[in-house]
């Protein structure tokens, strides 16, 4: 299966997380829209956490979790127009809202969907109001409760699905910040461990993109018991494939698709598979070259210069590789997998959409 181009050469989305991305995204803009209009009415000044949440909403993303969950639950015989999965999509959508919000501050980032950082937005609000105080403390103090208000109205949106549910949602949440700790050792440590590397996307990404969705969408349809280990069989290598092409994207995307700068993983010193094949295989003026990851003052040309590296040494080749050894495992084990054809199809088509995509 090829994944469909548009006219410019970038991956069209597929029906498969279209049509549940439009509805998941027309719940969360009613929800912030009722919550809008319910806290101006205390104070206008709370309309600005609520407008920024909403507009980081708006400004884009895959909508992946919650088609995950999505296709798991019909795959297990739940029904596509129950109003509950396409709450709980819309949950997962704002707790990866709140990561995205928090992420950013945690490593800098200026730039979100093309948007300016949360954290960065307030900064410059306070610049331009001349506030008193510190405008960088301003700006992440105010991102820290954007992020809070997608944390609180998704755990709103998870009030109802049942014991099953909340454990899988619970989980979770729990792996998302035991992976973003891992992601801050990592990129404070100077080591280049390819398991380390690898512990870390599977738990700040693989696990909370792909595999718990799936296991969400089997608990809310009642099959948590027999459907738990096929989906990870599927879920897993399908999340590894899908953190390698983050990790490929944060180097060499386009910053005009991706909505980020490009090499920003670079000059933060992400550890990642990618980076830890290319120390494994460098030497003399190349491992100089690599030993500038991570710093404050990494320019443009040295950017350029680490991208043409990870090309040249073979980093690039055998992450790519990888991915498809990756993809190739995880379809088969979602041949194997005791669901409907319909979800079957639809999952196959997203596997080879997120393994491939250019965003």
């Amino acid at each position: 299966m090829q994944p469909a181009h548009s006219d410019n050469g970038s991956f069209r989305v597929p029906p498969s997380l279209s049509t549940v991305g439009a509805r998941v995204e027309a719940r969360i803009l009613a929800l912030l829209d009722d919550e809008l209009a319910r806290w101006q009415e205390v104070d206008p000044d709370l309309e600005d956490p609520l407008a920024s949440l909403r507009d980081l909403v708006l400004a884009g993303g895959k909508r992946l979790r919650p088609a995950f969950c999505h296709w798991a639950f019909v795959g297990a015989g739940g029904d596509p127009d129950d109003p509950r999965v396409i709450d709980a999509g819309a949950a997962l959508e704002l707790l990866h809202t709140f990561a995205l919000v928090h992420d950013d501050i945690m490593d800098g980032s200026d730039r979100r969907r093309g948007l300016p950082a949360v954290h960065r937005q307030f900064m410059a609000e306070h610049e331009r109001r001349h506030g008193q105080g510190e405008a960088r403390r301003y700006g992440e103090g105010v991102a820290i409760l954007v992020g809070d208000f997608a944390f609180v109205y998704a755990d709103v949106l998870m009030a109802d699905m049942g014991d099953a549910a909340r454990t899988v949602y619970d989980e979770l949440r729990i792996e998302l910040c035991v992976g973003q700790y891992l992601d801050l050792v990592g990129t404070a440590g100077d080591g280049y461990d390819p398991v380390q590397a690898g512990r870390i996307g599977r738990y700040k990404s693989g696990k909370y993109t792909v595999e718990r969705p799936l296991h969400l969408g089997a608990a809310m349809a009642g099959r948590a018991d027999d459907l738990s280990g096929p989906l990870s069989a599927f879920g897993l290598p399908l999340g590894a494939a899908f953190q390698l092409r983050d990790d490929l994207l944060g180097v060499f995307g386009d910053a005009s698709v991706t909505g980020k700068p490009v090499g920003d993983d670079l000059r933060e010193g992400k550890l990642t598979p990618l980076t830890a094949a290319a120390h494994a295989r460098a030497q003399g003026a190349d491992a100089e070259l690599l030993a500038r990851i991570g710093a404050v003052d990494l320019a443009d040309d040295e950017v350029r210069a680490l991208q043409d590296l990870l090309v040249r040494v073979g980093a690039n080749d055998e992450i790519e590789a990888r991915i498809e050894t990756l993809v190739e495992e995880a379809l088969a084990a979602l041949d194997a997998a005791p669901i409907t054809e319909e979800a079957r199809v639809s999952l196959a088509e997203l596997a080879v959409y997120i393994a491939r995509r250019d965003r």
